[in-house]
């Protein structure tokens, strides 16, 4: 039995919906006004092609309000009305079917929240206010609270330290008690995700413990709180969380490859991971380029980077890795990559933590020493703190996650 075809929405609530004239193609039409003319219509018939299952519209053909057929497919005046038809029907469908969410954020997510917002009509930025009371403990108040009853809300953190984490934590627990009809936290970098295990008696996970503390989000009237995080360090951390929270792990990646591709060199990009963790992490995104797998080896007392496989020679190449600190890792990198003939070198992180200032150890190479500096070190803007600092000194650049933030928020 052929399958029903698809529905297409149309504006003022009106729907297209084909009838098979074959088992693979079908056909209909249906009467819009005229947008120049209020006195005529439009007809527009679309055939739908249903072969292997995949819909697609084959033909959109104009016709005048006797029903002739307007074969002048080349006329741009056609071209256009039906381009302008087009256009409206399917942005009247996204706003229309869009979920409208209200987005909270602290002080150090602020710009980021605004880029986010700016993505989609759909998300209405609101305000808590962040006191204190004199003996230094969080003064908390969100405004207006009753007018959110009903609605989908989210909550842009940044847990940059212990103190913030503990004044954002009343917060993102108050919410979703107020009678909302769904919870997100969006949370782009998950702090302790590097203190993930226990090596010796006395060591403390503090990841499993931050995990266990969302987990424990109370549950909202639409159920558990849904968690956005980007990049998490260690994989297995996925299952640090509790069966009231619902984690989407989410990768900025995407982001990199977009401006990978706006390179002028696009065509002489290699992939480097300074360890098999981030080989094991990033190369099934990144597979269409060529890689280079570093490694950490004892020598004596010292501990080394070592070319496991791949060639940087000539090649402009890019160090991928969740996260930076100290930078120490990839300063080791950079020189045996240099050491074995790569022309550029450059690094994308998701998160960069710079703790320390530690950002400042890495100069901007104009040409010609890819051995001591970058040509590109690209982060997100997961880090508030950090991108503030950095903001318009190279080599650095920032990858916005909004776009991403904004999607996630439809799910």
């Amino acid at each position: 039995m052929a399958a029903t075809p698809p529905s297409l929405s149309l504006p003022g609530n009106k729907s297209l919906i084909p009838k098979p004239s074959s088992p693979l193609h079908s056909s209909s039409h249906i009467l819009l006004p005229n947008p120049n003319n209020n006195k005529n219509r439009f007809r527009i018939t679309c055939e739908i092609n249903n072969s292997l299952r995949s819909w697609s519209i084959e033909h959109v053909r104009e016709m005048n309000k006797d029903s002739s057929i307007n074969t002048n497919t080349n006329s741009s005046s056609s071209s256009s009305s039906m381009l302008s038809v087009s256009a409206a029907t399917s942005s009247e469908f996204r706003t229309k079917n869009a979920k409208k969410v209200v987005l909270f954020f602290c002080d150090e997510t602020k710009s980021l929240a605004q880029k986010i917002a700016a993505e989609s009509d759909a998300i209405e930025l609101r305000t808590i206010s962040w006191g204190k009371f004199p003996d230094g403990f969080p003064n908390i108040f969100i405004p207006n609270a009753q007018s959110i009853r009903g609605q989908h809300v989210a909550f842009l953190a940044s847990f940059s330290s212990p103190a913030v984490i503990f004044e954002q934590i009343p917060v993102i627990y108050q919410l979703p008690k107020l009678f909302i009809s769904s919870f997100t936290l969006v949370l782009p970098f998950f702090p302790t995700g590097t203190s993930e295990r226990m090596e010796d008696e006395g060591d403390i996970a503090t990841a499993f413990t931050l995990a266990r503390l969302l987990s424990n989000i109370p549950i909202s009237r639409g159920g558990p709180t849904s968690l956005v995080t980007f990049d998490i360090h260690a994989l297995q951390e996925r299952f640090y969380f509790g069966d009231n929270i619902l984690p989407c792990f989410e990768s900025g990646i995407p982001l990199l490859k977009r401006r990978l591709q706006g390179l002028p060199d696009s065509d002489n990009i290699s992939i480097a991971f300074p360890d098999d963790g981030a080989w094991k992490r990033f190369h099934k995104q990144l597979q269409h380029f060529p890689t280079i797998v570093c490694a950490k080896v004892r020598e004596g007392d010292q501990r080394i980077v070592r070319i496991k496989e791949g060639d940087p020679k000539g090649r402009h190449v890019v160090i991928v890795d969740d996260l930076v600190q100290s930078g120490g890792t990839l300063v080791e990198c950079q020189k045996v990559l240099a050491a074995h003939g790569a022309g550029k070198i450059s690094a994308y992180v998701t998160h960069g933590i710079f703790p320390n200032k530690s950002w400042a150890r890495f100069e901007h190479d104009n040409g010609g020493h890819p051995e001591s500096a970058f040509t590109y070190f690209w982060i997100t803007d997961s880090c508030p703190l950090t991108v503030k600092e950095v903001m318009n000194k190279p080599p650095f650049e920032i990858l916005s996650l909004a776009s991403s933030i904004s999607a996630s928020l439809q799910i």
